[in-house]
């Protein structure tokens, strides 16, 4: 008999909490119990689903044929309008069989790694990273190597940086533009240049584009295998209706890539959720056949909030924020505040000044552990725009006493 011990696998006892959602979940409680908690924390659009939307949902939920199975890989009349969507917003041209729709984009990441990695193949990841890819390339037996950029640089990688990390293990290289946690664009000449770097050295890339609408400014969006053509045999696109249509709650995401591939994680994916639920890809095809003014009147809003909010952290001694390009986070760095007492408490780490504001300053922020830089913070611009004012005023009040 195992002991008490061992009731769980080490694969799976190994595998945290997704920090962001404990964040979320935390200062939900504490809103629960009446205090005024001002929440950085989620990465979702404060928005509700474009009424169009719900209403092809509603259409769908009181047609029978949608009452049962369909194909595992998605509505064939959704893979087709995904494909569509990607040539008309990135200039990708796909057939519908290389469209294999999931349950949100996760289940994306995961499916991508699980087709491509075996054990001990090791996975180039630009940090600061999203939480959950170390934990998909983990489950899928690969290595994850940090690649490690800062403010200094916008937060962005160099093809020399890659190329130290390169080994005869690499597999896979995993870009990410717009990034999540950083909010960094990378321009097209970088695009490029990693690109035909990655096809060079003849390894895979898995590229997410779930943010690809949500960028200001002079930033431009490139898709990598459209500016690298030779790429796109080895390429492997991850998108999603999240946060294009703010439909995080409907769980609708997808990948796109060479056929063999596609029907690898097709087979996975019926065995493990079969196919998306019918009324939530009713939903998707019609955000993805629709006009994109839905995301236009999210992206001014974000835009006018990730630009207040950088200038009111910038105004706090200790603290450092290059302007986000993209999505709708910014990433600042609080090193310097590191080592110093504040509210009577000495902190050493980016999590404890975290616990610190949700405790003193009832703000709720992810730190930079999450995303494997600690010394940092994500806050989220997805909220209403005095909330974000109150919520920077408070952690400036109370980061402003550090000594």
């Amino acid at each position: 008999m195992g002991s008490q011990s061992h009731r769980l696998s080490a694969r799976i006892s190994a595998i945290p909490a997704s920090p962001t959602l404990a964040v979320d979940a935390r200062a939900k409680a504490l809103k629960a119990e009446g205090r005024p908690v001002i929440v950085f924390g989620a990465g979702e659009p404060d928005f509700p689903t474009p009424d169009y939307i719900v209403a092809a949902a509603q259409r769908a939920a009181a047609d029978p044929k949608f009452h049962k199975y369909t194909q595992t890989a998605g509505l064939p009349e959704l893979r087709a309008a995904v494909a569509a969507k990607t040539m008309r917003d990135s200039g990708y041209d796909v057939s519908p069989g290389q469209v294999l729709i999931t349950n949100g984009g996760k289940q994306a990441v995961f499916q991508s790694f699980a087709a491509l990695l075996d054990p001990g193949d090791e996975v180039l990841v630009p940090a600061p990273y999203w939480t959950t890819y170390p934990e998909a390339i983990a489950l899928a037996g690969g290595v994850m190597v940090p690649v490690l950029a800062d403010e200094t640089t916008g937060y962005l990688v160099t093809t020399d940086q890659l190329e130290e990390k390169l080994t005869d293990r690499t597999k896979v290289l995993l870009f990410v533009s717009p990034s999540n946690p950083t909010g960094a664009v990378y321009p097209p000449e970088l695009v490029a240049e990693i690109g035909k770097w990655a096809a060079s050295k003849g390894i895979w890339v898995v590229t997410d584009e779930i943010y690809e609408h949500l960028v200001y400014g002079t930033a431009k969006f490139s898709s990598i295998p459209v500016v690298v053509p030779e790429t796109a045999e080895r390429c492997v696109v991850l998108n999603g209706c999240a946060k294009t249509y703010a439909m995080t709650g409907w769980r609708v995401g997808w990948m796109i890539g060479p056929l063999d591939v596609i029907s690898a994680a097709s087979n996975f994916q019926s065995h493990v959720t079969s196919n998306v639920c019918n009324v939530a890809q009713a939903a998707a095809l019609a955000a993805v056949s629709g006009d994109l003014s839905a995301v236009a009147t999210m992206r001014e809003a974000f835009d006018r909030r990730r630009q207040r909010m950088t200038t009111m952290l910038n105004e706090i001694p200790g603290v450092v924020c290059p302007l986000p390009e993209g999505a709708f986070y910014c990433y600042p760095s609080v090193r310097a505040l590191l080592g110093r007492e504040i509210a009577g408490r000495r902190v050493e780490t980016s999590a404890a000044l975290a616990d610190l504001l949700l405790d003193e300053a009832e703000v709720a922020v992810v730190p930079g552990e999450a995303f494997g830089t600690p010394g940092y913070f994500r806050l989220s611009a997805a909220l209403a725009y005095a909330d974000l004012e109150e919520g920077l005023t408070r952690m400036r009040r109370l980061l402003s006493t550090a000594r």
